[in-house]
C-alpha cells in the first residue's frame, strides 16, 4: 500500500480535477447562452458562428468565431475571431483578444476596421460598478468600411481604454492615444502639419449603480435622474502646436440628451483653431469670429488663453459667445 498509495491519491485527484473542470465547461457555455439571450430579449444582438471551450487542466478558454453583438440603438462590434481566457482558479478575471481585428460600427457613420499589432483586454469585479476593464491597442490601424463616413483617426501608436469602480458609488473613466494621426482639413491641417495628434481624458462619475438601462439612452436617463455627474481631473487635446486643455469641470446630461456644465480650458493657438472650425463648417463663419477674438483678447504668454466652455441649454459658449450646440449624449 506503501508503494501503490500516491499513484491511487494521484489518480483520485486527476479524476476529481477533470469531473470539476467538465463542470465549469458546461456552467461556461450555459451561462454564455444565458446571458446572450438576456441582451437578445433587452433588444441586442448576439451571434457567434462557432463556439470553443478548451483549456484543460488550468485555464478555461473560450473562442468565438464570427462574434458581433449589436445594441438597439444601431452601436455594433464584430470580429472574425475572439479569444477569452481565465484561470480556474481565478474564474472572475478574464482576458480577452482579438487577433485578427475586430470592426465597430456606428449608427450613422458606418463600419470602421480596426486592425492592430496587439488588440487585447481584460475584464474583472463584474459584481461592482463600473466592472473593472482595461483596453489597449498598439500600432492601430482604422479603416472605414466602402461606402463609411470617415473617421477622426487614421492611425495611432496606442489607444488605452480604462473603466474602474471608486469608493462612494463612484467611477472612474480613462481614455488615452498616443501619437495618432488624424484625418485633418483647413488650418488644422496646417498646424498640426505631419506631426502626430495626442488625447487624454481623465474622469469620475458619480452615482454609478444608477447607470443601468436596456440600452445607452436608457441608462443614461436612469444615471441623470438619479443625479450623476461627471466630475472632469484632466482633458486634452495636441494637434501640432495646437492645444486644448482641461483641468477642471463639472458635466451632466440635460433634458434634450445633449452635454451641459462647464469647462476650464486652456487654448493654444485657438484663433487659429477657430478659424479652421468656421472653415469646415463646424462652427458658423460669425461665431468663429466672435469666439477668436474672445480667445485673442485672453491670450498671455506663449499664444496661450484661459477661458471656460459652457454647455448649456442645448448650446456651447466659449466665453460669452455661443459657437455651436452641445455635444448630443444620446
Amino acid at each position: 500500500m506503501g508503494l501503490y498509495a500516491p499513484f491511487l491519491v494521484a489518480f483520485a485527484a486527476a479524476v476529481v480535477w477533470s469531473g470539476f473542470w467538465l463542470y465549469l465547461h458546461r456552467e461556461t457555455r450555459l451561462r454564455m447562452d444565458a446571458g446572450a439571450q438576456t441582451l437578445r430579449d433587452a433588444g441586442y444582438q448576439v451571434d457567434w458562428k462557432e463556439r470553443r471551450i478548451t483549456g484543460y487542466p488550468f485555464r478555461l478558454n473560450v473562442t468565438l468565431l464570427e462574434a458581433s453583438v449589436r445594441e438597439p440603438s444601431g452601436w455594433a462590434l464584430t470580429t472574425p475571431r475572439l479569444e477569452t481566457q481565465a484561470y480556474v482558479h481565478a474564474l472572475g478575471t478574464w482576458v480577452l483578444a482579438t487577433p485578427d481585428g475586430f470592426d465597430f460600427v456606428r449608427p450613422i457613420g458606418g463600419p470602421v476596421r480596426v486592425n492592430g499589432e496587439l488588440l487585447h483586454a481584460s475584464l474583472s469585479h463584474l459584481d461592482k460598478h463600473p466592472p473593472n476593464l482595461s483596453f489597449e491597442g498598439r500600432k492601430l490601424t482604422f479603416t472605414p468600411a466602402p461606402g463609411a463616413q470617415p473617421f477622426a483617426l487614421i492611425a495611432a501608436d496606442k489607444v488605452e481604454t480604462h473603466l474602474r469602480a471608486g469608493p462612494d458609488d463612484q467611477g472612474a473613466v480613462l481614455f488615452r492615444v498616443d501619437n495618432g494621426k488624424a484625418r485633418l482639413s483647413g488650418l488644422f491641417a496646417r498646424i498640426a502639419g505631419d506631426r502626430p495628434v495626442s488625447m487624454v481624458w481623465d474622469s469620475t462619475l458619480t452615482k454609478m449603480s444608477a447607470f443601468t438601462g436596456a440600452d445607452w439612452p436608457s441608462a443614461v436617463k436612469a444615471w441623470n435622474g438619479a443625479g450623476g455627474v461627471m466630475n472632469v481631473r484632466q482633458a486634452g487635446l495636441t494637434a501640432g502646436s495646437a492645444v486644448v486643455g482641461a483641468q477642471a469641470g463639472t458635466l451632466g446630461v440635460g433634458y434634450d440628451g445633449r452635454l451641459s456644465g462647464s469647462l476650464n480650458v486652456t487654448l493654444r493657438e485657438a484663433p487659429q483653431a477657430l478659424t479652421a472650425m468656421a472653415q469646415t463648417g463646424m462652427i458658423r463663419p460669425e461665431a468663429a469670429l466672435a469666439a477668436a477674438a474672445v480667445a485673442a483678447a485672453r491670450q498671455g504668454a506663449g499664444d496661450v488663453a484661459q477661458a471656460t466652455i459652457t454647455f448649456q441649454a442645448g448650446q456651447t459658449t466659449l466665453g460669452p459667445v455661443a459657437i455651436g450646440p452641445a455635444p448630443k449624449v444620446y
